[in-house]
């Protein structure tokens, strides 16, 4: 019945890049005609360089640079065989090398991402299980991918998350022969460690864990010989563990490494590993500049070179902690991120630094949650003090004026990232003419006020409210019972420019994911009711569907009213701590919006399509069906019309119990045969209300020859603007494909709204198609959703099969 149009999250993430793209914050390009590693010129600015990840400067070296020159010379540009068949000459030496550093066997591959996509399906067999970190690096979630048409099962936990871990290697124990967990060494964004002598732990418990490390930004600047982060803490690397180091970023060159104590897995990988083995090989210059790399990394010489990046760390350092920047993660490694909170602070402090001679990285959903958007800061052996503290001064300076800029606060961003509240940046923000006021029941705001602006629409006009609030607490079940906010602001003068209500309760996170998402998701819930379940702080509610808010977008001061109704919605987080707030349900193609918001640190999801039905002015059903396109006058012949005679409609304003109850086993019905909508069901109270209520009436169709069978229901509610909303529909499924009950239901909805003379149907969401047959206008419609992390996102789209 319900044909839903599912978010793809690829779209999500390139809206949010093309937005920052379209900020000055990525996409840029360097201009110089030389590079040392301490400047970059961008857009004709020389600019103190504070986003390599060549730690050490090695890409700088004059020896790494002759080796790149002398290999070119001897062997060319390339050399364009496979790898399988024929190394180049240079190859063997590198390997001995690397081999020296890691104590391990090796295996060379182009880069880490096509290493992980060689390596992942290689070492991982039928049978076996996987585990990821939701911060894992893209490159080897992409690789985990193909693994599931294999049937691999895979996981997700929250980051660093050990407890979470170890329940998930339980419940994967017993049908698992292997069991990889996935991790970075060093994240890349915040620069914190994955928790490694917890994990040889775990290890040493569960004989089937195997640990899968990426410790691509750990490489060089840490560990003996360079060896990486991973490698100081472990010293030698366990049998089970398989690790990832680079020979670019902080190495120098280019390419990566796969270490593996176990050699048959070694020679699994070495023997075929996918790319590894069809695709060219490194370049000789590539192999020349890491040899030479190599050799400082087996020379006393690199911990000379750690040492001086180490000093320069704790003295940036040192700079950061004696200001009240909200810095994420404190250790000694070379990454710092000043979280900026909202995406237009952290692009509009980015724009700034860059105005007063520096240049940082921007931290960006998807790879950390939109509202954790921050400069990501990398310090290198090419910066000297004084820009260091140059840097930290601008910051300083220039912070306070975008967070003025913004319309938000120090506080703001830090309960963005779950700290303590400001002590010191001083914040100078613009008076506004504007007042919010906020309420807790729908009984404090003047009946007209409402119905004038946000009742205009469903069942959530005054009086649904005042019902809903009565109906949604002191339920048996958590799912039943919300917690009602309403929001007006108003100007100097008491004109409304927004008004809006929002209810915080127990959502389902697949709701809207694909059918075969929620099927594997409700078979978990059979065992656990409350599987993949989150609270949501959500414009609107679950029941409601239409436009939730009203907003005056010919008042210039549209933003600022939405601003404040954000700031408090931020409050309400605060006490309530939602797992996600949703503001729903707007037009797809509100450019406007949609820009405003994701620079408020909100992704647009895609929703079900809506449709209303506004020509409601026809006086025959011959009139009507006339008003109809050809082909759903035809569809209006053969599905409905056809069984006029057969089926037997009427209107109840009441039920009496046994048929309320009927009724409502019908709406199970429909609700247990359509999850591409996959919500709670409502509780048995609604549907006495809605019979003891005048507003709520129910089309019933029966048979003729079975008077006493209902196998359809429609209920519906008409408002006091004379709108006409079928909110719940029931149906028998034995007879609903041979009497084409839908399309019943859906022709006398039209018919009753008609005969009551109200201006227009709110036909809700889904079924975008079957509602275009009897004339309805279909809308796109979208959600823009604010998460407190990726991972429940994150987690739902490895359970993706369409």
């Amino acid at each position: 019945m319900a044909k839903i149009r599912h978010n793809n999250i690829l779209n999500t993430v390139i809206d949010v890049m093309t937005n920052a793209k379209d900020s000055g914050a990525l996409h840029l390009y360097a201009e110089d005609e030389n590079l040392d590693g301490r400047h970059i010129q961008i857009n004709r600015r020389k600019l103190f360089h504070f986003g390599t990840t060549g730690y050490l400067g090695l890409e700088h070296d004059q020896r790494l640079k002759q080796g790149a020159i002398e290999a070119i010379n001897a062997y060319g540009t390339q050399f364009p065989l496979s790898k399988s068949y024929i190394s180049n000459p240079l190859y063997a030496e590198l390997e001995s090398l690397l081999t020296q550093i890691y104590n391990c066997p090796v295996v060379l591959t182009k880069n880490s991402t096509l290493g992980h996509l060689g390596v992942i399906p290689t070492v991982v067999n039928d049978g076996d299980g996987v585990i990821l970190d939701h911060q894992v690096h893209w490159s080897v979630q992409s690789a985990v991918n193909p693994l599931k048409l294999r049937s691999v099962p895979v996981e997700m936990i929250r980051h660093n998350n050990l407890d979470m871990l170890e329940d998930k290697v339980r419940k994967l124990q017993s049908k698992c022969n292997k069991i990889w967990y996935m991790a970075d060494g060093m994240y890349s964004m915040f620069g914190d460690y994955a928790p490694i002598q917890e994990l040889m732990q775990l290890m040493d418990k569960y004989p089937q864990l195997h640990i899968y490390f990426d410790d691509v930004h750990g490489m060089s600047w840490k560990g003996a010989n360079g060896s990486g982060y991973v490698m100081s803490v472990l010293k030698k690397l366990p049998d089970r563990v398989i690790l990832f180091g680079t020979l670019s970023k902080t190495f120098g060159a280019s390419g990566a490494v796969v270490v593996c104590n176990d050699k048959k897995i070694h020679q699994r990988i070495k023997n075929f590993g996918g790319p590894l083995t069809f695709s060219v090989q490194l370049e000789p210059a590539s192999i020349g500049a890491a040899i030479a790399s190599a050799k400082i990394h087996l020379s006393d010489e690199i911990y000379q070179l750690q040492e001086d990046l180490s000093n320069r760390i704790a003295y940036f350092s040192q700079c950061v902690r004696n200001t009240n920047l909200p810095l994420i993660v404190e250790n000694d490694s070379p990454i710092f991120y000043i979280g900026a909170g909202m995406p237009d602070t952290g692009f509009n402090l980015v724009r700034r630094l860059i105005d007063a001679g520096y240049y940082v990285n921007t931290g960006i959903f998807p790879v950390v949650p939109v509202k954790n958007t921050g400069l990501r800061i990398t310090i290198c052996r090419n910066n000297e003090q004084e820009e260091m503290k140059g840097l930290v001064e601008a910051i300083v300076e220039n912070f306070p004026k975008a967070l003025a800029d913004t319309h938000t606060t120090l506080d703001r961003v830090n309960f963005a990232f779950r700290r303590g509240m400001s002590k010191n940046l001083k914040v100078v923000g613009n008076k506004s003419n504007l007042s919010i006021e906020c309420y807790l029941t729908i009984k404090k705001i003047p009946s007209d006020l409402w119905n004038k602006t946000v009742g205009d629409h469903g069942f959530y006009d005054w009086d649904g409210l005042r019902e809903m609030e009565d109906i949604f607490c002191e339920n048996d079940l958590p799912e039943h019972n919300y917690k009602f906010f309403y929001y007006l602001v108003k100007d100097v003068n008491g004109k409304c420019n927004l008004a809006t209500f929002f209810t915080f309760g127990l959502w389902k996170e697949d709701m809207l994911a694909p059918d075969s998402v929620s099927k594997k998701i409700e078979k978990q819930r059979e065992t656990n009711s409350y599987y993949h379940t989150s609270t949501c702080l959500c414009m609107g509610s679950m029941i409601t569907e239409g436009e939730h808010l009203y907003l005056d977008r010919t008042n210039p001061n549209w933003q600022e009213a939405f601003d404040l109704l954000l700031l408090e919605i931020e409050n309400i987080e605060k006490k309530l701590q939602p797992q996600y707030v949703i503001l729903r349900d707007f037009k797809s193609d509100d450019e406007t919006l949609k820009e405003y918001l994701h620079q408020k640190g909100f992704v647009q999801v895609a929703m079900p399509e809506a449709a209303v039905l506004s020509s409601l002015n026809f006086t025959t059903t011959e009139e009507y069906i006339n008003s109809l396109s050809k082909s759903s006058r035809k569809h209006f012949r053969k599905d409905i019309e056809a069984f006029f005679n057969i089926l037997d409609v009427s209107v109840k304003s009441t039920l009496k119990k046994d048929l309320l109850d009927e009724c409502y086993q019908l709406y199970l019905e429909v609700k247990g045969n359509n999850i591409g909508l996959n919500t709670f069901t409502y509780p048995f109270r609604l549907f006495e209300h809605m019979s003891s209520c005048e507003n709520w009436e129910f089309i019933l169709v029966k048979l003729k020859t079975e008077s006493s069978v209902i196998i359809g229901v429609m209920c519906c509610y008409r408002n006091s603007n004379n709108v006409y909303t079928p909110a719940i529909i029931g149906m028998d499924y034995n007879y609903s494909r041979k009497f084409n009950t839908y399309r019943q239901l859906l022709f006398q909805t039209v018919m009753r709204a008609n005969q009551l003379g109200c201006k227009r149907i709110d036909f809700g969401l889904t079924a975008g198609f079957e509602k275009r047959k009897i004339g309805a206008t279909v809308i796109e419609k979208c959600a823009y959703l604010q998460s407190r992390d990726n991972f429940a996102l994150e987690s739902l789209e490895w359970l993706r099969t369409d």
